[in-house]
């Protein structure tokens, strides 16, 4: 067997369990996600090796997604780090065979403090699975390994199973895109979502009156440096926007551009965003209207600036 078939199969086997497992979710899932939902303190992840590994990306998952979450080793827990589980919390032990030693040793902890346990494992009739307030079994029939030994597709179920958790709890939670941002201000998610337009606009705004010629139209393109100029008389909202798409347009269908004013080739009702909103809406203006700027308003509809797309 080639390299190439070998790998193939593995996505194939992996793909098949992720469906049965779509199919048959585990009869606590609903239970286990309104118990991380109404607990009181935070929802702490733990397992060894591999499984280890996985909870860490669940329980930082959970953080970003508004549930309060971290992860302890189980091994380390013994040595002082229990102290970080207090009785409000809810735990998640991550065992395939529901027998790791290091998360056994866990469970009298637990009972005594009244935490609420919830298991994954892939063995529920195992220790962990039947002590657990909840189990989550995973419908594992072999990992992808050759072997039957390395965790792998084991950890895959595992992992979109944490996934699905979070996803069921933002939704719960009713989650949004604005408090998402919220935990990740650095980002370029954070910056659309928390930054308004008002934050990146262009403040210098070119300006021509309806009657003005082509050629001072031109002029004032060029000079503005912003590709477009607004037209409006002073003061006033604006009434159109001519581009330099407008000028092209002006000079294919146009023999005597002299004749021309700017009312003439304008492109009327340009579109508009008000300086508060936030950089994710202009992206998705932009992208509705197939435009690459807009013209921004202030609180009494007047243009006070440019957003265009490279801002964003």
């Amino acid at each position: 067997m080639d390299i190439t078939t070998i790998a193939a199969q593995v996505f194939t086997e992996q793909g098949h369990a992720l469906l049965a497992q779509a199919g048959q979710l585990p009869r606590d899932f609903t239970h286990a996600v309104e118990a991380m939902l109404q607990t009181q303190g935070k929802v702490i992840v733990c397992g060894m090796g591999k499984s280890g590994i996985i909870g860490r990306k669940i329980a930082a998952t959970l953080s970003s997604t508004g549930t309060s979450s971290f992860y302890v080793h189980p091994g380390e827990a013994f040595h002082g780090d229990l102290g970080m589980i207090a009785a409000g919390d809810c735990v998640l032990l991550i065992s395939n065979s529901g027998e790791t030693e290091e998360v056994r040793r866990l469970l009298p902890y637990l009972k005594h403090i009244r935490a609420t346990i919830i298991a994954i494992t892939g063995k529920p009739d195992s220790t962990l699975g039947r002590q657990a307030t909840f189990t989550l079994a995973l419908p594992l029939n072999r990992e992808a390994c050759p072997n039957n030994l390395a965790p792998t597709t084991s950890t895959t179920l595992t992992l979109v199973l944490g996934d699905a958790l979070a996803i069921a709890l933002m939704a719960r939670r009713k989650f949004q895109p604005e408090d998402f941002a919220r935990f990740h201000p650095g980002g370029a998610l954070g910056k659309k979502l928390l930054s308004t337009v008002a934050d990146v606009m262009h403040t210098e705004l070119p300006c021509n009156q309806p009657g003005d010629s082509f050629q001072q139209v031109v002029g004032n393109i060029t000079a503005g440096c912003q590709g477009l100029s607004v037209i409006r008389y002073p003061g006033q909202a604006a009434i159109g926007i001519i581009t330099d798409g407008d000028l092209r347009r002006a000079i294919e269908h146009h023999q005597d551009l002299k004749s021309l004013s700017a009312a003439d080739i304008m492109s009327r009702q340009p579109r508009s965003i008000a300086a508060t909103s936030s950089l994710s809406e202009a992206e998705a203006m932009m992208q509705q209207h197939k435009v690459t700027a807009l013209l921004v308003l202030d609180e009494q509809r007047l243009p006070v600036g440019i957003v265009k797309s490279f801002d964003l």
